[in-house]
């Protein structure tokens, strides 16, 4: 089916903070011809879509989230179930801001894209011998979504509801007809990525009492906006503790009074009991994750559409005591990831810690891992990078890694620069984010062919490697490092304690050495050749200037350097039990805490297995004082946060993902279930667990291309049973403690004595 080529829009005038522009309807009637039908379409920014009155939307923000100078995506529809053939039949759409229209995206000049304008349809529908498509035949009006943001939220008029507008029977003689507009300039194509869909989860409130907002200061680059209609709503109502920080809409039900007007405030934090919204400081007060929804009278049932929030508590004004019961509102939980993986074990420490996790990835991944579900949610890459295997490996993503992907080789520069963050303007380019953040490019299709096999992700992205390689090795000073860009980041202890040279040229080193084995794959000998000499140039420049090779110390004398220095293959073979004496000893000597960024807690907890010291990274994970992740539990974490700070240290997000990794280390060194460690053969499973000391058992699964593999060990009668099962097609070498290595197949249970 042809792309439709001709656009179409309601007005030219677009929404912002100060001028609210309804969401725009559009409908076309038409007979059919046949029973079949066929329907391509996309809305920018975002679109519903009706067939003679029934929703067939695929998803919560069709038709995806990107740039549209990069790339327009579609989405195709069978319409066969729908049509009425020999009859009227009505299409209906309703058309969201999405990218296209970002008043909510300032910080990032989001606002000031070029492509900027009121939101745009294109559409073609074939049915029999006939194409129907969005031209100046197409009837629009005004939709009761007043206001709509992808961050800031919505504002929806019952009042102005119209009746029927989508059914054939319509009479659309009063709407205007649509006007042509110019088309995106980005590729065409069909999006392939999952959609963002309710989880099937659905929460009521833990508890609901009086509450009141606390006062929010936006930062000082935030514009002052003065909304009159916002004046009435008050700082007091009913707060809803939904128990868990997550990410999705609220389902508002209501029987509500003409012009009764009910604003649901939404966050994450509480602050001397008020519900606290100063951690999410982007944007005017009234637009910081803020639904307002006006009621029309009687019975209603309102579902916010092109928008989601993160959040665990909700305060609601302008509804009475009577009204604010537990049916009025229901947390619809909402992701585009489905689960592929999965751990617990005797320890509801571990296994808290483990939900926290899976909780910041799920909330976070709408169409693409975003930083967080309620301040950004922008694709920052250096997060991305840091959870693609932990991501890849527990959850369904394969498909929506390929499609973000995709965006990330259009940001690319000709130079092979990479912006920090995806779908990107001219903002993240300024950034100059370096290799931890950019290799996200290399690390998703690497770890994305290890876990699926997907040979197609890796070809499809090798020419951009390639280009992103040159241009940073071009970027070495003259001591042959890489010291431009981010660093560790977030550090515990609020401290960055490796120098930018060493955590860079790491960075680089490792998406050499994964880049090789891409291109070695795909029998890329020229290129292979380029990155395993640049991985070998950086880690001479790197022992040369900062590795004491007589100590065996990294860089800063620190844990994130000698971990990053063991994981990532800086010391040589027989350097490397000293260095990792070396990092036993400064991690006793601070009291068993873990002290490093984002990139030591990616590589500090392996490092310590590798040794033999599992105990010694359970302790540090698990323990409850602070800081650890246990800890998290005790200051009522239900998501990892941005930083691991106690109460009243300052603002920071309460669902990041970056931390994640430590689901990787549960699932591969505790339960022990290591899928294709070597990279080469998905079809290879090595199941190497460790018995920690007190755990009575630990169990993980893997559902592989080629079906689940589960491993669960279980200390029995004054032994360890293990049982290993993997499906038709997977070979795997059983590794127990001792050195003792079994071949296994299918089913079998192990006795570790």
């Amino acid at each position: 089916m042809d792309f439709p080529k001709q656009f179409i829009c309601a007005a030219e005038e677009y929404n912002s903070y100060r001028n609210f522009v309804p969401a725009p309807y559009f409908r076309t009637a038409f007979f059919a011809d046949a029973a079949e039908g066929r329907l391509r379409v996309t809305g920018l920014g975002f679109y519903r879509v009706w067939i003679n009155g029934t929703e067939i939307t695929k998803g919560l923000l069709a038709p995806y989230i990107s740039n549209p100078d990069d790339i327009v995506y579609f989405d195709d529809y069978d319409l066969s179930p729908y049509l009425r053939p020999g009859e009227k039949n009505a299409l209906g759409f309703q058309l969201g801001n999405g990218m296209q229209n970002a008043p909510g995206g300032a910080t990032w000049d989001f606002d000031k894209a070029p492509f900027r304008s009121a939101p745009k349809l294109a559409f073609a529908l074939e049915t029999g011998g006939k194409r129907i498509g969005s031209d100046g035949s197409v009837k629009t009006a005004p939709s009761p979504l007043y206001f709509d943001d992808l961050r800031a939220g919505v504002r929806y008029d019952a009042r102005r509801e119209i009746p029927g507008w989508n059914l054939p029977e319509f009479d659309d003689g009063g709407w205007a007809y649509a006007l042509p507009c110019e088309a995106p300039k980005g590729e065409y194509r069909v999006c392939e990525a999952d959609p963002v869909l309710p989880t099937g989860v659905e929460l009521r409130a833990a508890s609901i009492r009086a509450g009141r907002l606390r006062d929010y200061t936006p930062r000082d680059d935030v514009e002052n906006v003065f909304v009159a209609e916002d004046a009435a709503d008050g700082r007091e109502g009913y707060l809803y503790d939904f128990g868990k920080n997550d990410a999705g809409i609220i389902r508002l039900r209501i029987n509500g009074r003409p012009g009764q007007r009910v604003a649901l405030q939404f966050g994450e934090l509480l602050t001397d009991g008020e519900l606290d919204y100063n951690n999410i400081l982007f944007y005017p007060d009234g637009f910081a994750q803020r639904d307002v929804y006006i009621c029309g009278g009687g019975e209603a049932v309102f579902e916010p559409p092109f928008t989601y929030h993160g959040f665990r508590y909700c305060l609601v004004t302008g509804v009475d005591e009577a009204q604010a019961t537990p049916e009025l509102l229901t947390y619809v939980v909402c992701s585009s990831a489905g689960k592929a993986g999965g751990f617990r074990c005797s320890d509801e420490t571990a296994n808290a810690i483990y939900a926290m996790c899976d909780a910041s990835d799920f909330s976070n991944f709408y169409y693409f891992p975003t930083d967080c579900p309620h301040r950004e949610k922008n694709g920052w890459t250096g997060d991305a990078a840091l959870s693609a295997e932990h991501m890849i490996m527990t959850m369904n993503v394969g498909a929506s890694y390929k499609e973000w992907m995709r965006n990330i080789r259009a940001a690319q520069r000709e130079n092979g620069d990479l912006p920090g963050i995806v779908p990107a303007c001219a903002w993240p380019y300024q950034w100059g984010d370096g290799p931890v953040w950019d290799a996200a490019l290399i690390c998703i299709p690497y770890y994305t062919y290890r876990y699926t096999g997907d040979r197609e992700i890796i070809s499809e992205n090798a020419a951009a490697i390639l280009r992103y390689l040159r241009y940073a090795a071009g970027r070495r000073n003259e001591n042959g490092l890489i010291a431009y860009g981010l660093g560790d980041w977030c550090p515990i202890g609020g401290t960055v304690k490796p120098t930018l040279a060493f955590t860079n040229s790491v960075a680089l080193s490792a998406c050499a050495k994964m880049a090789a084995f891409i291109f070695d794959t795909l029998g890329l000998k020229d290129e292979c050749a380029f990155a395993r000499r640049l991985h070998a140039e950086l880690r001479a420049a790197i022992r040369a200037r900062l590795i004491d090779q007589k100590t065996c110390i990294a860089d800063t004398d620190c844990q994130t350097s000698q971990a990053m220095a063991l994981y990532y293959g800086v010391f040589n073979e027989n350097e490397r039990e000293k260095a990792t004496a070396h990092l036993i000893r400064i991690i006793h000597e601070n009291g068993d805490f873990l002290d490093t960024g984002i990139l030591g807690a990616r590589a500090i907890f392996h490092v310590l297995t590798d040794a033999g010291e599992s105990g010694l990274a359970w302790k540090m994970i698990t323990r409850r004082e602070f800081p650890s992740y246990g800890a998290l539990i005790g200051l009522g974490e239900t998501t990892l946060p941005e930083f691991f700070r106690l109460p009243g240290e300052g603002y920071c997000s309460h669902n990041h993902h970056m931390y994640g990794d430590i689901k990787n280390w549960f699932i591969s060194r505790v339960a022990g279930l290591r899928y294709n460690p070597a990279g080469t053969d998905p079809g290879r499973v090595e199941i190497r667990p460790a018995f920690i000391a007190g755990l009575a058992f630990a169990e993980a699964y893997y559902d592989s291309p080629l079906g689940r593999v589960f491993v669960r060990w279980e200390r029995k009668n004054g032994a360890v049973a293990l049982l290993a099962r993997t499906p038709e097609g997977v070979a795997a070498e059983v590794i127990l403690p001792g050195g003792a290595r079994f071949a296994h197949e299918g089913e079998k249970t192990y006795r570790v004595e």
